[in-house]
């Protein structure tokens, strides 16, 4: 996690006098909550906005987080009614579909050759 981390910018690990990777506890924190984050839906470049939020120092919760938690929700809502509209879309198709097959009538899903209803039955 530390490497990915460190190449987005989103934190500096500590090295040993050998170039090793030598994170602190509070490196180590820094890393568990930019994961949450990224877990959570937000980029790389979202956790960076955030990166005030992301430290220790300070006492207590990030106030600056708040715009970035609401912006993200935000989307999230846009993205979920999006979603709903297509599903209801589809169960709308779906019923069509049912009606038609229950009447004897056969539709085409794709392009038919001549017409949309292809033969009753």
């Amino acid at each position: 996690m530390l490497r990915p981390t460190e190449k987005a910018g989103l934190m500096e690990a500590r090295r040993s006098e050998y170039g090793y990777r030598s994170p602190t506890a509070a490196d180590l924190r820094r890393a568990g909550r930019i994961r949450d984050l990224i877990a959570t839906g937000f980029s790389t470049r979202e956790v960076l906005a955030m990166a005030p939020c992301l430290s220790d120092e300070g006492a207590g919760p990030c106030e600056d987080g708040i715009p970035q938690l609401m912006k993200k929700l935000d989307r999230i809502d846009r993205l979920r009614a999006d979603l709903d509209a297509k599903r209801e879309a589809v169960l709308d198709r779906l019923a069509v579909l049912r009606e038609a097959l229950s009447a004897g009538v056969t539709l085409c899903l794709s392009a038919c050759p001549e017409r949309s209803v292809v033969a009753s039955k």
